[in-house]
């Protein structure tokens, strides 16, 4: 039994988690009510700790992960023009696939209207209930002092920092100001001697590598972890709430699943030539673990491993597409805030014009590049364009409750979304894709 038990591969582990934590949880919540001081108390104490410990560590690893792999992966490039030619084909490619995404998300919102479906005494039930939390993120996304800056200053701003150290020292660090640095830092090493920049290059390699196995520690844990987070989630809300909005989580997910398997489909068949069932059979575990920890930075040091493994794409173009990808390119971000935007616009009675969707369109894609990878990063952009569009931001608190089971579907779509640029730009870039790589091998735990 215990020799079988080795040979399950880990996806399957978690997997199975991911499926017993949900199903426990849920169960318990129907039975004994999300109030019981005892399902509180094993929530509170016991699960959610271990399912945050498991995610804190992950986190932990991301900034020495994605620094060490970004410069280490722009030096290797070896040729300015080669970053620059990967890092336009990136960039279009983003642009693109958002684009089409929010354009899906809103053409669904339009068309299902979800925010006419739900009834009014229940939207007010779920504000009032979730209005506390509500009130709280509200205050954190409008609260803070206005700057008059021009577009393109703020876009400076946003993407240069004046201090690394000082980004990376937050709780919620700046990954945009880390990876503009480390591609800065890359590209500068290219340019000096290889015998000066070998020390260098020698440490970040011996840092990735040092990462690499503390995250294979670390994701011994994933199965018991992943238990513990969706136990966490369905014991403190239940499925009830999913009936409640019914209309709106059918809405995002049949977005999600139409981009997820039209558009992502559509794009490794004819961009990187690859089978889409094997594409995605290949990268199972990645979905798998940003299904369960609901961040796309989280999710990075598995997506890494995969990709090279897997499918095969060169280290160099993984490490500069993939990190940077985990911040600037999150499809299902975008498509979630189009349809979230509309469906609030909706049930306050607000009909948005054709200019005023559009906004939301070319806000959506911008706040899918700048939206942090950690769970529930989208809400603060979601309040800050309902405030624009003259919606009332303490709206948000209908939608908190199933925020987060929506935000482990679209962490999925944005994770599978920088594998498809990977291989797409490897593909490119005249690497051949699944040849003579390992098939994901069973993990012992």
């Amino acid at each position: 039994m215990a020799e079988a038990a080795k040979k399950i591969p880990l996806h399957t582990k978690i997997l199975g988690g991911l499926v017993a934590g949900a199903v426990i949880g849920g169960t318990l919540n129907s039975v004994m009510g999300a109030g019981d001081p005892r399902l509180v108390f094993i929530a509170d104490q016991i699960t959610n700790p271990i399912g945050q410990l498991f995610l804190r560590l992950l986190l932990l690893l991301v900034i020495p992960l994605v620094f060490s792999s970004l410069v280490a992966g722009v030096a290797g490039l070896g040729d300015l023009r080669r970053v620059g030619r990967i890092g336009i084909k990136s960039l279009v490619y983003t642009l693109i696939i958002s684009a089409i995404s929010v354009v899906i998300g809103l053409t669904l919102a339009n068309t299902i209207k979800p925010g006419k479906r739900i009834a009014p005494e229940i939207a007010a039930q779920l504000e009032a209930r979730y209005s506390k939390d509500a009130a709280e993120k509200v205050t954190t996304a409008t609260g803070g002092p206005k700057e008059n800056d021009a577009p393109l200053l703020k876009v400076v701003k946003t993407i240069v920092p004046t201090n690394v150290f000082y980004s990376v020292g937050r709780e919620t660090p700046d990954m945009l100001g880390l990876m503009f640095f480390a591609v800065f830092l890359g590209a500068c090493l290219t340019m000096v001697p290889k015998e000066t920049a070998a020390p260098l290059l020698s440490v970040l390699e011996a840092v990735f590598a040092a990462t690499e196995v503390a995250i294979g520690v670390i994701m011994r844990l994933a199965p018991y972890a992943v238990f513990c987070l969706l136990f966490t989630m369905t014991a403190r809300f239940g499925f009830g709430l999913l009936a409640s909005l019914g209309w709106f989580v059918t809405t995002v997910l049949l977005g999600l699943a139409i981009h997820m398997f039209v558009v992502y489909s559509a794009s490794v068949a004819f961009l990187s030539r690859i089978n889409p069932l094997e594409f995605f059979r290949r990268i199972k575990t990645v979905m798998i673990t940003a299904f369960s920890t609901s961040s796309s930075n989280a999710t990075l040091p598995t997506a890494l491993r995969v990709s090279e493994e897997n499918l095969g794409v060169p280290r160099d173009i993984n490490s500069f597409v993939l990190t940077v990808g985990a911040t600037a390119n999150q499809n299902g971000t975008a498509l979630y805030e189009g349809v979230t935007v509309l469906f609030l616009a909706q049930l306050a009675g607000v009909d948005l014009s054709l200019g005023q969707q559009l906004m939301v369109v070319y806000l959506a894609i911008l706040g899918g590049i700048g939206t942090a990878g950690v769970p529930s990063g989208s809400i603060p952009f979601i309040i800050v364009v309902l405030s624009q569009i003259g919606v009332n931001p303490a709206l948000i608190a209908i939608i908190l409750g199933v925020d987060r089971i929506l935000d482990m579907c679209r962490t999925v779509l944005n994770v599978t979304g920088d594998l498809t640029i990977a291989t797409y730009v490897a593909r490119s870039e005249g690497a051949v894709l699944l040849q003579d790589t390992p098939q994901p091998a069973a993990v012992d735990l």
